[in-house]
C-alpha cells in the first residue's frame, strides 16, 4: 500500500524557497510526521531531501535523483517514482513525503493520504499539493488539533482513501 504524508494550508501550499513555511510552528504536526512514518519506507525527491538536510532516521530513505550516479550515503536512490516503489522494503509501509513534483505524480497511484490540513492561508507558499478531488478520494478521519502556546495554527489531521471504482 502507498501513502502520501502532507501538510498543506488552505490554499494547498506546502513550500516556499526549499523550505515549509510554518517549520518550527506546529510542533504537533512534526510530532505526529515523526510517528507515522517512524520504521516506515519514506520517498521523497531530491530538493526534498536537500531542504531537510538530512536522513531522517529509523526509516528506509529512498531519494528520487534526475542523476543515475547520485548516491547518498544510508539511503536507497531511485530515477523515478516507480522505481523508488518498488525498492520499498515491502514489509514496511510506504509514505510519499514530498516535494511537489513527487506529490504530482504520486496522488493517482497511492491508496492513502494523510494530510495535515492547516487552517490558515501562508501568502508565501510558491508549491502546491495537487487539490484532492472528493470524487477520487472519501475522507475516514478527522482529528482537530488547536493551537496553543506550542501551535501557531489550528489544523485537521485527515485520512483519505482512494474510492474503489469497480
Amino acid at each position: 500500500m502507498l501513502s502520501i504524508i502532507v501538510a498543506y494550508d488552505k490554499n494547498y501550499g506546502i513550500g516556499a524557497k526549499n523550505d515549509i513555511p510554518w517549520m518550527g510552528k506546529l510542533p504537533a504536526d512534526i510530532e505526529h510526521f515523526r510517528t507515522t512514518t517512524k520504521d516506515a519506507a519514506v520517498i521523497m525527491g531530491w530538493i526534498t531531501y536537500k531542504s531537510i538536510g538530512r536522513l531522517l532516521p529509523k526509516r528506509q530513505n529512498i531519494i528520487i535523483s534526475d542523476y543515475a550516479d547520485t548516491v547518498v550515503e544510508g539511503a536507497t536512490v531511485a530515477g523515478s517514482l516507480q522505481e523508488a516503489i518498488k525498492l520499498a522494503d515491502p514489509s514496511r509501509n510506504t509514505f510519499v513525503i514530498g516535494g511537489g513534483t513527487i506529490y504530482a505524480q504520486a496522488i493517482d497511484l497511492a491508496d492513502v493520504i494523510i494530510a495535515s490540513e492547516i487552517n490558515a492561508t501562508i501568502l508565501e507558499c510558491t508549491v502546491f499539493f495537487p487539490k484532492i478531488d472528493k470524487n477520487v478520494w472519501r475522507e475516514v478521519s478527522r482529528q482537530h488539533m488547536p493551537a496553543n502556546k506550542d501551535n501557531l495554527y489550528d489544523f485537521d489531521i485527515v485520512t483519505y482513501k482512494k474510492i474503489k471504482t469497480t
